[in-house]
C-alpha cells in the first residue's frame, strides 16, 4: 500500500505518522510538505493508494492539490486532514474516503483505513469477529490459520499472536472468503501464509507444517494451485491498471 502524507506543519505530520503506526505497523508512509512535491510523487509509478492531504498549506490549498492529484491517478484515495469543517462538502465531492479535523487521532486514521479496505477492489479483506465480551476486528491477511477447539475457535495471527473466538469453525468460514482452505478436520489456512504444498502436508511461513486430511489430499492440492492461478491473474490486472 502506497501512502502519502501532506501538511506543511511538522507536528501535524508526525501525529498522522503515529496513528498510522498504530493502524498499520508495517505501513510506510511518504512525507511532504506542499502540494508541489506531493504531485511530483504522484507523478511515479505505482500511484498513491491513500493521500492524507492538509487543506489550509501555503501556496495552492490541498482542495486544489487533490483535484491535480485525481487528475493524475483517479484512483487515489483522499482523507483530508483539516483544523476547519469549512470544506467537507467540497471534499466530499471529490470522493474523500474521510474528513478529520485535527487533532488527528488513531481512531479517526483506523476510520479511514477500514473504510479504504472496503471499498478498494483487491484490497486486504476484513471479518468483523467477537473475541470475549468485546468486540475485535482483524483483517484477514493478519490471519494465519484458525484451530477448533472445545466449541471455540484459536486463530493464529501472522505476527505469532493468537486469541480465542467462542464460535463454531463453520459460522467463521462462511465470513472468511476463498482464500481459506480447510486442510483437515477443525483447521482452515490462509493460503496466502502457505509457502509450500506437499504431498501430505503445507509448510507455513512460519515455519509451521500441518498434515492435510489423507482422503481429501488430491483436492486441497487442486484447490491451492487454483488460488495461486487465480491470484498470479488478479495480480496482472492489477499492474495493468
Amino acid at each position: 500500500m502506497r501512502i502519502a502524507v501532506c501538511d506543511d506543519d511538522r507536528h501535524d505530520r508526525e501525529q498522522v505518522l503515529q496513528a498510522l503506526r498504530d493502524v498499520e505497523p508495517d505501513a510506510v508512509a511518504e512525507c511532504f510538505s506542499d502540494g508541489v512535491s506531493l504531485l511530483e510523487a504522484a507523478r511515479r509509478t505505482p500511484p498513491f493508494d491513500i493521500i492524507f492531504l492538509d487543506i489550509y498549506m501555503p501556496g495552492e490549498n490541498g482542495i486544489k492539490t487533490a483535484e491535480a492529484v485525481l487528475s493524475i491517478s483517479p484512483r487515489t484515495n483522499l482523507v483530508f486532514i483539516t483544523s476547519s469543517p469549512d470544506f467537507a462538502l467540497k471534499a466530499f465531492s471529490l470522493r474523500a474516503l474521510h474528513y478529520i479535523l485535527k487533532p488527528v487521532t488513531a481512531e479517526s486514521v483506523t476510520e479511514a483505513i477500514w473504510r479504504f479496505r472496503e471499498i478498494r477492489p483487491g484490497s486486504a479483506e476484513s471479518a468483523s469477529i467477537t473475541v470475549g465480551r468485546g468486540g475485535q476486528r482483524i483483517y484477514l491477511d493478519k490471519i494465519c490459520t484458525l484451530t477448533s477447539a472445545n466449541h471455540a475457535v484459536e486463530i493464529t495471527l501472522t505476527d505469532g499472536q493468537q486469541v480465542k473466538v467462542w464460535s463454531s469453525l463453520s459460522e467463521l468460514e462462511q465470513k472468511l472468503g476463498r482464500r481459506f482452505l480447510k486442510i483437515n478436520r477443525g483447521i482452515l489456512v490462509n493460503m496466502d501464509c502457505i509457502v509450500e504444498m506437499l504431498t501430505d502436508r503445507c509448510v507455513l511461513q512460519n515455519g509451521q507444517e500441518l498434515f492435510l486430511a489423507v482422503r481429501e489430499r488430491g483436492a486441497i492440492s487442486a484447490a491451492y494451485q487454483d488460488y495461486l492461478l487465480d491470484r498470479v491473474s488478479r495480480n496482472k490486472e492489477e499492474g495493468g491498471l
